[in-house]
This record gives structure tokens, C-alpha cells and sequence, in this order.
């Protein structure tokens, strides 16, 4: 059974994914309310799913006519691609930020489950037992290795 967080998630990127323009505005108390959970409920799946790292870009009006407004930002194609890769890892990464960028990746069908998860297996700090800086810089470089290697294919 999956708990409120999961499928208050899935709910919100299965009307991502019917919104032409890649954007929706939602009420937090109406999707509180919808739920039957608390507002803060919804602040926690936004801030721990929806985060930029993840693909997400959400922005938040409090007040009266208050909304939340959530946009997938799309990879780009190609050369592209591997120039924002390469620029988003830079020359250190923590793995909080390398996690998301996998996600984002494989949400976006650029790698398999079963690749995604050998990447995130590769950079995590139990496999890394280096200390920092140099635990990031060696992820950097792990990780520019596989998603070229990878999306070179």
C-alpha cells in the first residue's frame, strides 16, 4: 500500500502529463482537501518531489488568491544535452544533486530503471568512502563517465 505522499505525487504528475503546456496551478487547500490530509502534507511532497534537481521548477503565492504553480523543465536533445549534463555536474557534485539529475534522466527516458539505479548504486557515499572535497569530485567524474558512455549508445 502506498502511503499519502506517493500518490498525492502520482496524482500531481498524472495531471502534469495531461497539461499541454507543461504547467499547472493547483490550490494547496483544495488538493489538502481532495486528499484529506493537512496543507502541510502537500508542502512536504513538493518540496521533497517536485524539487529543481528532480526536473521541477514550483513556484508558491500565499495568501486569498494563493496558488502553487508546478512546470516540468524539459532536458534538452542532443548536444545539447550534453553540454547541460556537463555543465550541471561540473567538476564536483554532492549526491543529493546527482541523485536528482539521475531522476530527472530517467523520467525523462534518457536511462533505464536497471541503469538508473547502478548509477545511484556507483556515486553513493557508502561506495565513495573518500573524504570531501575530493568524495564529489570523484563522483563528478563517475558520473560525467556513465551518462556519456551511456547516452553515447
Amino acid at each position: 500500500m502506498r502511503n499519502i505522499s506517493d500518490i498525492i505525487e502520482h496524482y500531481l504528475k498524472g495531471i502534469l502529463q495531461e497539461s499541454s503546456e507543461g504547467t499547472i496551478e493547483i490550490q494547496r487547500n483544495d488538493l489538502a482537501e481532495k486528499f484529506s490530509c493537512v496543507p502541510s502534507q502537500i508542502n512536504y511532497v513538493l518540496s521533497t518531489r517536485f524539487t529543481l534537481e528532480k526536473g521541477y521548477l514550483v513556484e508558491s503565492k500565499r495568501g486569498g488568491g494563493g496558488y502553487i504553480r508546478i512546470q516540468r523543465i524539459e532536458l534538452p536533445e542532443d548536444a545539447a544535452l550534453h553540454h547541460h549534463l556537463h555543465h550541471s555536474i561540473g567538476d564536483m557534485i554532492d549526491q543529493t544533486v546527482a541523485e536528482g539529475l539521475i531522476y530527472q534522466l530517467e523520467e525523462s527516458c534518457f536511462l533505464t530503471p536497471r541503469e538508473a539505479s547502478l548509477m545511484r548504486a556507483a556515486i553513493s557515499r557508502e561506495c565513495l568512502m573518500v573524504k570531501l572535497p575530493y568524495r564529489d569530485e570523484l563522483r563528478a567524474r563517475i558520473m560525467k563517465a556513465m551518462i556519456f558512455s551511456l547516452l553515447g549508445k
